[in-house]
């Protein structure tokens, strides 16, 4: 018995409402979460309240809403909305994102990402609190005044209606040593990406401990959320094969997202000691040749980051996940029917249960 709560992440790709048709056999098997990309696709938030209606349990989860594009406030009561229609189910998850996406698709400058979730976390729980949002911060003033290029006239204001919880469950997408303290000290949850169960210590230990040590005691204990891709299957060569998507996806990371010296994941590898790896993986990668990069992604990382094989192999890694710390594992099926997704989830759920 695990203290892990199953979820499942939804693809890009795909015809919606068909995935969506399709939910309640997922919930029906044990999926306890859904989580909704947003990135520069569509926005989470719509698709989370057509999904609403549609379940019955499943906590809906935005993966996530990148802070830069929503003001605190706008957060706030998009999260607060979400918690009414769904009868307290929202967990909202925010992050950075990168400057590709903000300044490259929305415009806006990406500056301090950490003192920028800091004050959408604290401007947040003031309006879910219903309390007048008033707030001097570095980066966000609430009314704006005079003095910060408003027009003086901004009237300090709480909520209309009644939020169903006065605390929404907040998750941090980080993987930055910065960012992870932030995620311990001040949110519900976060969310790394690339997780390695075995080297949380090395990559996120110190953080953690500094976070955590600043912690409000009512937050309580500080959920870790990970993505991975499953499969259970005796098959060599299904496993290969769902393996391999694991290998290019976690290339096109390692090696694509961000620039030499200025890549979050390839530095993230690194710390879990893969050194040499990460810097073959982004050169190959960055020259164009994503098939030698995604082959220089070493086995070992990419079989600890996944839940595929033989079920004994899969509740092993469960085991490894649950003994680092994690509470939430977002499953993405990988097989190639409805039915042996659902029965995939199922026999997770056993697992895990």
């Amino acid at each position: 018995m695990t203290g892990i709560t199953l979820g499942m992440p939804i693809n890009y790709a795909g015809d919606f409402r068909e995935t969506i048709a399709n939910l309640r056999d997922f919930e029906g098997v044990g999926v306890r979460r859904i989580a909704v990309p947003e990135a520069y696709s569509f926005d989470a938030v719509s698709q989370l309240g057509y999904i609403a209606a549609q379940t019955d349990t499943m906590e809906l989860q935005t993966a996530i809403l990148p802070m830069y594009s929503r003001t605190p406030t706008n957060l706030a009561m998009t999260a607060a909305g979400l918690d009414y229609i769904s009868g307290g189910r929202a967990i909202l998850g925010i992050g950075a994102s990168g400057p590709q996406v903000i300044e490259g698709f929305h415009g806006v400058k990406y500056d301090f990402p950490l003192g920028r979730a800091r004050e959408h976390a604290e401007i947040c729980r003031k309006v879910w609190r219903r309390e007048k949002v008033e707030y001097a911060g570095k980066h966000y003033t609430l009314p704006l005044d005079a003095e910060h290029g408003g027009s003086g006239l901004g009237k300090a204001l709480k909520i209309i209606n009644h939020p169903v919880r006065e605390r929404i469950p907040m998750l941090l997408a980080a993987i930055g040593p910065k960012n992870v303290e932030l995620a311990a000290e001040l949110f519900e949850e976060f969310q790394p990406f690339l997780f390695h169960p075995g080297y949380v210590d090395a990559a996120f230990g110190e953080s953690l401990a500094a976070g955590k040590a600043k912690r409000d005691s009512a937050l309580g204990e500080l959920r870790i959320v990970v993505q991975a891709a499953a499969y259970i299957t005796e098959d060599s060569e299904q496993i290969e094969n769902a393996l391999g998507f694991v290998r290019h996806h976690a290339a096109l990371y390692i090696g694509g997202m961000g620039a030499r010296g200025k890549n979050f994941y390839n530095s993230l590898v690194q710390r879990y000691g893969y050194v040499e790896e990460a810097k073959v993986i982004q050169d190959l990668y960055l020259d164009g040749k994503k098939v030698e990069a995604a082959a220089a992604v070493p086995d070992e990382l990419v079989k600890a980051m996944s839940l595929i094989g033989p079920r004994s192999y899969v509740a092993e890694q469960i085991a490894a996940f649950d003994e680092a710390g994690v509470g939430v594992i977002l499953a993405s099926p990988s097989a190639g029917t409805h039915r042996e997704r659902v029965d995939t989830m199922a026999t997770l759920a056993e697992i895990i249960a």
